[in-house]
């Protein structure tokens, strides 16, 4: 019974996976709604100070310490977060939503560098063929020998991958002795922060029909954490990890169907590439 009921968890892991990957598409899509009239600056400054609101009553229902050991590992988390979650966002506005998502989920990618780099682990083989593979086809997307306004977003998106694994890898030198919730509040406080002095600048005070959208974004960026959080925590992540690029899929579904974004034969092929390394860099590293 009790391997029937593991079993049953582990192949609804990746469902879970999946509906966090059209959340997330969804907010992507949502966000390039916006980003022709309101700046990045105020989309991100909605986003973290919703979440900062969510977060508060779960904490305090949960009896959750803020207290910490190790500020300046938060401060690093909350620093790249922050960096990692700005750039996503003004990468939107310049590029293919499609584009801006892929290059951004090139986490996988650089993860293993990182974690090589910083936390001394073996990268074997496959995983390098997998990372090389991945790169590949991010040369073929961003086309860095050529200019314009394309390329530009593409190196902008390609900057939130990194600053995401670099978030990802902290978080696992932290979760030895601090809970997850800590975590999350202490990005979230430190990214509402942040978002809040460079909004400044730019502030515009959104109409009633952009707060709705700006709030739907926030509950989109919730749901899509609590399902991967869900996902990874019924499957491994050999078996959950690869559905994360269902956000891609949607993404270029919302790409063509709203604003008719089309692709050359290099950024097909690219694509496919950055998807076939991430996949097995997953599927190494989760095996």
């Amino acid at each position: 019974m009790n391997s029937t009921n593991t079993l049953k968890s582990s192949n609804i892991g990746p469902l879970y996976v999946i509906y966090s990957g059209l959340a997330f598409a969804t907010m992507g899509a949502l966000i390039k709604v916006l980003s022709p009239d309101i700046s990045s600056e105020v989309i991100v400054f909605f986003r973290s100070l919703l979440g900062l609101l969510f977060l508060i009553p779960i904490l305090i229902s949960e009896k959750v310490s803020i207290k910490t050991h190790i500020p300046w590992m938060h401060f690093l988390r909350g620093f790249v977060g922050f960096g990692a979650m700005y750039t996503f966002f003004y990468s939107i506005s310049m590029i293919p939503l499609s584009q801006a998502v892929l290059l951004t989920y090139t986490t996988p990618l650089f993860a293993p560098i990182i974690a090589f780099v910083w936390l001394g682990e073996r990268m074997g083989r496959l995983l390098m063929s997998a990372v090389l593979i991945g790169f590949i086809g991010v040369l073929l997307i961003i086309k860095p020998d050529s200019s314009g306004m394309v390329e530009t977003g593409g190196w902008i998106a390609l900057s939130s991958g990194l600053m995401a694994a670099i978030a990802l890898t902290s978080i696992r030198r932290m979760s030895v002795t601090e809970p997850m919730l800590r975590i999350v509040f202490y990005h979230t406080l430190f990214s509402t922060l942040a978002s809040s002095i460079l909004v400044i600048p730019q502030w515009l005070m959104p109409s009633s029909e952009q707060l709705l959208v700006l709030f739907s974004i926030g509950v989109l960026a919730t749901l899509g954490q609590m399902f991967i959080t869900r996902g990874y925590a019924r499957a491994p992540v050999a078996k959950a990890g690869p559905f994360t690029f269902s956000t891609v899929i949607f993404a270029t579904i919302f790409g063509v169907v709203f604003w008719q974004e089309v692709f050359d034969l290099w950024n097909l092929l690219g694509t496919v590439l950055v998807v076939i390394g991430g996949v097995l860099a997953l599927k190494v590293k989760g095996s």
